[in-house]
């Protein structure tokens, strides 16, 4: 057999050219080149080719014997357009930042990847500065434990809720206290979001949840709660501000709800899950947590135009998942469900696989691949438009804890309780990198959007930036 009938279909399903015969020795470049000249791209896009959902690494022939597919048959390839950079594995550790004295409980680097932000059991933020690995602040107010950290999508505040119930704004650079705490939870605050830089180029708006079952709405320039949505009858676990007006709240109470962001009127329960939600994603996180800033590293200092290019980069995204916003949910019942909450309270996919609670998942930043971290010491990666099952990555011997990806979506970071990182390969689907050197488990992980280094935080009180 010398030549294939071959349909190149898009990511989203749409059938792409006329049906073509091809050389069964065809290589992935050759296919890049036709796909190329089909879709009229003034410049070359990199492209990876699936046949089945297994992609084609070297000639068509391998990939079809592999598969067992028919040769009589039109063979459909689906195409994925992949980053024009490339991030480069971490592979050593760089820096060990000591400096808190108690467990590290959550990393953040800002949307400009510039800098770092830690949590710490010790009651502090404090703010790093990621090219010298020097203290640039130590924030002090909190009372308690520090849970959460949250960078602004313009990078120019950061906000941290924790065991005190209050959250707290503060100034990165001058180090200072933005207002007063924002209180009014009664137990401790568990998540924090901030509303999409180009729905709000002010950034002064962000949702909280707590322990206390509410979820408020707060307004950065009065300091005070504009709405408290208190539908919920246990813990909230977690809240995202999606970037198409909604707000979405996981809850012990084995239910999400979806809220609307300018009153805060429910717009419906998403229900299914069995036992406690206990993290969401959505596909578009990525890029509403980075706003203007791309892989150049370009800051536009006019606020209207940053929010303009926060559209622009957010419609793109949006455009290649399928044009529209998805959510996966994690819970102690050992599923995750895939949703469309704008559209529909019915889930895609229920997706069964972990043997133990799933305590994190993440959506990849082209919103194509999710991952999952669960007890059950393993890391599972599901195709993003279906729910489908695509590999499991055994290696860690305790609980994942933590997953991160790098901004080109080749590369995955993961954190567990066996005090090591490791780091993943998504094209071999197999570990690229073991990174030990924490001397107790690892609570946070995050890869910075520039893609130049891994921050981790760890009960061993320290904090390491990883390198290549």
């Amino acid at each position: 057999m010398s030549n294939v009938i071959v349909q190149f279909k898009s990511w989203e399903g749409e059938v792409t050219g006329g049906q073509l015969e091809l050389p069964v020795d065809a290589t992935p470049a050759q296919l890049e080149s036709l796909i190329n000249h089909i879709l009229s791209n003034e410049e070359k896009l990199p492209y990876s080719f699936f046949l089945n959902e297994t992609e084609i690494l070297g000639e068509i022939n391998k990939t079809i014997q592999e598969q067992k597919a028919s040769t009589e048959d039109v063979l459909f390839i689906t195409y994925q357009p992949q980053a024009v950079f490339r991030v480069r594995a971490v592979t050593r550790c760089s820096n060990t930042i000591e400096g808190h004295n108690d467990a590290v409980l959550c990393v953040s680097f800002s949307p400009d990847g510039t800098k770092l932000a830690t949590g710490s059991g010790d009651t502090t933020v404090r703010i790093w500065d990621v090219d010298t690995c020097l203290p640039i602040q130590t924030l002090n107010g909190h009372k308690n434990w520090v849970l959460y950290v949250a960078w602004s999508p313009d990078g120019e505040k950061v906000a941290s809720g924790g065991n005190d119930c209050e959250i707290r704004i503060w100034d990165p650079v001058e180090g200072k206290q933005i207002g007063v705490p924002l209180s009014g939870h009664k137990k401790y605050v568990t998540s924090i979001s901030w509303e999409p830089l180009h729905k709000n180029a002010e950034c002064n708006r962000l949702v909280s949840g707590s322990k206390d079952g509410s979820v408020k709405v707060w307004d950065l320039v009065l300091s005070r709660c504009l709405f408290s949505m208190t539908s919920h009858t246990m813990n909230v676990t977690c809240v995202r501000w999606g970037g198409e007006g909604l707000i979405y709240s996981g809850s012990q109470d084995r239910s999400i709800k979806v809220w609307d962001a300018t009153d805060g009127k429910m717009c419906r329960t998403l229900e299914g899950h069995a036992h406690w939600v206990n993290t969401l994603a959505l596909n578009t996180d990525y890029v509403l947590r980075t706003g203007q800033f791309d892989h150049t590293g370009k800051r536009l200092t006019d606020k209207e135009a940053a929010k303009e290019a926060a559209l622009k980069r957010y419609q793109e995204v949006l455009k290649n998942v399928g044009g529209v916003e998805r959510m996966v949910s994690g819970s102690d019942d050992f599923t995750l469900f895939l949703w469309e909450p704008t559209r529909n309270k019915k889930p895609i996919s229920r997706m069964t696989g972990h043997q133990q609670l799933v305590n994190v998942v993440s959506f990849s930043p082209d919103g194509r691949l999710i991952a999952s971290g669960a007890f059950d010491k393993s890391i599972r990666i599901w195709n993003a438009t279906t729910g489908s099952f695509v590999t499991a990555l055994r290696g860690h011997v305790e609980a994942v804890y933590q997953v991160c990806w790098s901004s080109d979506s080749r590369l995955l970071a993961s954190g567990s309780k066996d005090s090591t990182l490791k780091v993943w390969d998504m094209q071999t689907k197999k570990l690229k990198q073991d990174l030990p050197g924490h001397a107790d488990q690892v609570f946070s992980v995050d890869w910075s959007p520039d893609g130049q280094r891994v921050a981790s935080g760890s009960k061993d009180r320290t904090v390491k930036i990883w390198r290549n």
